[in-house]
């Protein structure tokens, strides 16, 4: 691919992503945003337009993650939105579901465009695991996703994986298996915060942290993180 080719397609791609985040903030009062009603207001109406059809709507919260997921966009808010908006069970289901396929689609995306530019960049720092990839690819894979990516930001590392040429369907099922345990533990705050919004009159920090929908996911992900840790040190030390 010629170089003002790449260019051209960076621009594209930065573009769709500038306007759609306009599009995204544009649609609140920013006027409000210290108005806990106003969040009220937003949770109450929020909650009746997906109980009106659920279907449709998770198929364009489908659409939403995926698209998300190809501009290079942060896991953590969408995995807070599908809590809020599914609950922490249906909505790890389909966060998981959604973000792994966003995730595949980037991935190939990369290998098919941007697969020298990716191993210009990347394959000084992890040449040396190219090999213990090849000898089983989606078992170092599922670990590298269980270990939260190395600490890799999200965007980066579902790209990563063109230095090591990784099967598709091995990366699609990596990704969803790896995913869950971090994936649920964000939707449960999610959640969590949504049961807040709604059971509260007036927003109290203290009174969100100590409830046991929200410290106990952050308790978890805490552990998560330590045995992530562990994970990480013992597969790609």
């Amino acid at each position: 691919m010629s170089k003002n080719l790449k260019i051209t397609l960076a621009a594209i791609y930065l573009f769709i992503l500038i306007s759609f985040l306009y599009f995204l903030f544009s649609k609140f009062e920013m006027s409000r945003i210290n108005d806990f009603s106003y969040y009220k207001l937003i949770q109450s109406n929020i909650e009746e337009f997906i109980g009106k059809n659920l279907a449709l709507n998770i198929f364009i919260f489908f659409l939403f993650s995926s698209f998300w997921v190809i501009l290079l966009g942060f896991g953590t808010p969408i995995l807070l939105i599908s809590g809020i908006l599914f609950g922490k069970w249906a909505g790890t289901l389909i966060s998981t579901f959604s973000i792994s396929i966003g995730a595949l689609l980037l991935y190939i995306i990369a290998k098919f465009f941007f697969k020298d530019l990716v191993k210009i960049m990347l394959i000084d720092k992890f040449e040396k695991y190219i090999e213990r990839f090849k000898k089983n690819e989606f078992y170092y894979f599922l670990a590298f996703r269980l270990s939260g990516g190395l600490g890799i930001p999200f965007g980066l590392q579902n790209v990563l994986p063109v230095i090591f040429n990784i099967k598709n369907s091995n990366y699609l099922f990596g990704s969803f298996l790896g995913f869950i345990p971090m994936f649920f533990i964000w939707n449960s705050i999610g959640s969590g915060i949504n049961n807040f919004i709604k059971g509260s009159d007036n927003f109290n920090f203290i009174n969100l942290i100590v409830n046991k929908e929200i410290y106990i996911p952050i308790l978890i992900f805490l552990i998560f993180i330590s045995i992530s840790i562990i994970v990480k040190n013992f597969f790609f030390k």
